[in-house]
């Protein structure tokens, strides 16, 4: 028995052969039949929480791969084994290799399992977040697989220097070219993640105002009053000074009215007072001041301010009908007359000239 055990094969014992294969069978087999169990049980426990991380720790784990754990497994078989050196680094190559390939599926599934989770609960929250969150996970999965790869290729004895260096002005190249296209992508995830506005706001931009319908990698498009689609560069958007109205708690509403200077001193001490009573009496509405504030070039001005204690346009028109009707009635019950724009030209009766015709002397 010790003979076969014993008998050579490529320079090694057949036992130290055995020794070998069994690290592969062994790591084979607890993949194949060990993992699954313990993914199941960790999935179990999971569903049980309110977190997200668990369920893609789970999710990566799932992702184990039983030939990439078989090729890991060769590196403590070699050991059992003397190996011509150039054989020994490459098995040890191949086994880092499937290690890093492996641990890039369970980084990627990782980021894709919470990425998915994120994009479910920003649809349902900000929808403006899902097109961040997609150029998020192109740009990890980007990065982790070139890390990776470059790391596989330095322990297989590549110079990976001069590929670098390659990669470092091929990226500068490319990066001159689709500038504008670059900027846009990360002005778009600038707006994200800062939020100056979110799909559903009305915002104002310059000569241009709308609902903003959709926020892209390029542009994002807002639905004006009058109805056509305005498209916005995302690098202008952020180098612009933008009105958001939906994020505005409070309005504040000012506006004058004038009245005839035919008025007399007490009814102009009761305008404000009347307004104030009119104002205060009104929903949803917080007066502020009423005042007679000038002598105009044809009326008497009053300037008035309140606050809407909501956003809502429509709810503040109907309150400014009910104040221009409510003082309508008012000034009318009480004789009081609005100004409009007059002119008075005053004419006054000729007087005679005196004249001396008397010949002069």
């Amino acid at each position: 028995m010790l003979e076969v055990l014993n008998f050579p094969i490529a320079g090694n014992a057949l036992i130290h052969w055995m020794a070998a294969i069994f690290w592969v069978v062994l790591a084979v087999s607890v993949m194949k039949f060990l993992m699954p169990k313990v993914v199941s049980k960790i999935e179990n426990w999971t569903r049980k929480t309110s977190t997200s991380w668990d369920d893609a720790a789970a999710q990566a784990l799932a992702t184990t791969r039983w030939f990439l754990i078989a090729l890991i497994a060769l590196s403590p078989a070699s050991n059992e084994l003397v190996l011509k050196p150039s054989v020994e680094r490459w098995v040890h190559g191949v086994a880092l290799a499937a290690l890093l390939m492996q641990i890039g599926l369970w980084v990627g599934s990782f980021l894709d399992s919470w990425i998915r989770s994120a994009r479910k609960h920003g649809m349902a929250v900000d929808p403006s977040t899902t097109s961040a969150l997609s150029m998020l996970s192109f740009i990890a999965r980007a990065v982790l697989w070139s890390a990776l790869l470059l790391l596989m290729l330095s322990n297989l004895g590549f110079d990976v220097n001069t590929l670098v260096a390659g990669f470092g002005i091929g990226g500068i190249a490319i990066g001159l070219a689709v500038q504008n296209i670059l900027g846009d992508l990360f002005a778009s995830l600038s707006i994200v993640l800062d939020k100056p506005f979110q799909v559903g706001d009305f915002v104002v931009l310059d000569d241009f105002s709308g609902t903003v319908e959709n926020i892209g990698l390029k542009a994002t498009r807002v639905r004006s009053l009058s109805g056509e689609m305005l498209v916005f560069s995302n690098t202008d958007l952020t180098k612009s000074r933008l009105r958001n109205y939906k994020l505005m708690q409070e309005r504040r509403i000012a506006f004058k009215f004038g009245v005839t200077y035919s008025t007399t001193p007490d009814q102009l001490q009761a305008i404000p007072e009347m307004v104030k009573e009119i104002v205060a009496g009104l929903p949803k509405v917080r007066f502020d001041r009423a005042h007679f504030s000038a002598f105009g070039d044809s009326s008497l001005d009053f300037d008035v301010v309140y606050w809407m204690l909501t956003t809502d346009y429509s709810a503040y028109m109907d309150v400014q009908q009910a104040i221009n009707l409510a003082l309508l009635r008012g000034f009318s019950s009480k004789g009081i007359d609005f100004a409009f724009p007059t002119r008075t030209l005053i004419l006054e009766t000729p007087r005679p000239v005196s004249a001396n015709l008397s010949p002069a002397t």
